[in-house]
């Protein structure tokens, strides 16, 4: 990495930390703001979650082709002002169709960045590097949460609608926060980004999705992708939010305390799980990632089936948590910059935002499948996902036939090279007399 790309790369990472900073304090009230702060009801409350997921759904099939032709840039700047008016609208709101409206907006502004934020991260690095980008993006997104949702926590009175106010107000400029910063980036392109796919050359001259939904490497990685929102962050705040209220029996104080062991386990294990993924077969790290979900869902099992205390089903419960943390550390630097390894270096755009619109499918579908389940089917609503985690170890494995050895472990690149360096010269051979 060149000093150019480190410190694009530094405020590419500085933004994405105090927008996630920013979202950090209203994403778990969103619910509650609108339901009981506005006094809209239930309904109206889980339209706007709708919303704010269907927004995203809309947006995202025409963002790759744009980063792929403007830029990640002006993408990236454009999302984020598109997020700052509907965060701000949205605290102002006191009707069905300004919240609907303002959900919107927020909705489709988040998700664009995303995409829109990998590609500039794919453009900063190299092969070498990629792997520990993504993963400090990652760190940084779980701490600016973290932090953001504790601040806020402190600040959101129910009975006091200016507190929200606040809230989103604050978010809100940290987004604008986000424009400024990455306005600032010059960015380079990586051109490094051709070493991991030269046998992507044909799909680089067509473009365009046909050209990736015929490389079956990412087919499957989307279908793998699918798998692991669906079985993991499709779950969180819904089917085992549920199954822990009803089956566990749990208060709902401490599903704060499990996703707080969440975030400790992703914060405090990010990099020392880093030195053990940058040497290993991603296909072998993400099917290790379904191994310890598994187990996840065997220890929330005996939480709300087996017969020991309730302090032990608590602390059961929590550790299921904690395992996905550990999943999620693993998986952080491993799936994303597979997806940029496996694009063309004019279809990088297109490639994240076809997965990121994967993701947001399984987010959508996730829930509305795991909900019903958690609450009052326990024991198939355990048997299911256990064995969805067990189909991301099948399904990884897979995958990891259709990748090159580079693909699938990047640091064979870097030795490449350096044995490449170091090779002594050939000793010639004595001349015929």
């Amino acid at each position: 990495m060149t000093r150019a790309m480190g410190a694009a790369m530094r405020r590419i990472q500085t933004g994405n930390a105090l927008s996630a900073f920013g979202l950090g304090f209203t994403v778990p009230y969103l619910y509650v703001y609108v339901a009981e702060v506005r006094d809209l009801g239930a309904a109206t409350a889980g339209i706007v979650l709708a919303v704010f997921a269907m927004a995203a759904l809309v947006a995202l099939p025409f963002t790759g082709r744009i980063i792929d032709r403007r830029g990640p840039l002006p993408v990236l700047v454009g999302a984020a002002v598109l997020a700052s008016a509907g965060a701000a609208s949205m605290g102002l709101a006191g009707s069905v169709p300004a919240v609907v409206l303002s959900a919107a907006l927020l909705g489709a502004g988040t998700a664009v960045m995303q995409p829109a934020l990998a590609t500039m991260i794919v453009w900063c690095s190299d092969t070498s590097t990629r792997t520990r980008a993504f993963a400090t993006q990652f760190f940084l997104q779980n701490l600016g949460l973290g932090i953001g949702g504790l601040i806020g926590g402190h600040i959101v009175d129910e009975s006091r609608p200016g507190s929200f106010t606040l809230l989103f107000g604050i978010e809100a400029v940290m987004f604008l926060v986000l424009a400024g910063i990455v306005c600032s980036v010059r960015l380079p392109r990586a051109l490094s980004i051709k070493d991991a796919m030269p046998e992507n050359t044909e799909a680089k001259a067509k473009g365009g999705m046909r050209a990736l939904l015929g490389n079956r490497a990412m087919v499957q990685l989307c279908v793998l992708g699918f798998v692991l929102f669906f079985a993991c962050y499709g779950q969180f705040e819904s089917g085992l939010a549920a199954y822990g209220t009803e089956a566990v029996g749990i208060e709902p104080s401490t599903l704060g305390t499990a996703l707080a062991a969440n975030t400790a386990v992703i914060v405090v294990a990010q990099f020392v799980v880093l030195r053990f993924v940058e040497r290993r077969r991603r296909s072998r790290v993400i099917a290790a990632v379904g191994l310890i979900w598994a187990v996840a869902w065997i220890a929330a099992g005996y939480a709300g089936l087996g017969h020991g205390s309730q302090a032990m089903a608590t602390a059961a419960f929590i550790s299921t948590y904690a395992l996905f943390g550990l999943g999620e550390a693993m998986l952080s630097p491993t799936v994303a910059p597979l997806v940029a390894d496996l694009a063309p270096e004019s279809m990088v755009g297109q490639y994240n935002a076809a997965f990121a619109l994967v993701k947001q499918l399984a987010l959508a579908v996730g829930p509305a499948v795991g909900g019903p389940m958690g609450a009052a089917l326990h024991g198939p609503y355990i048997a299911t996902f256990a064995l969805f985690s067990l189909g991301i170890t099948v399904l990884a494995l897979r995958l990891g036939k259709q990748l090159t050895p580079v693909q699938n472990q990047p640091s064979l690149a870097a030795k490449s090279r350096v044995v490449a360096q170091h090779k002594p010269a050939e000793r010639a051979e004595p001349a015929a007399v």
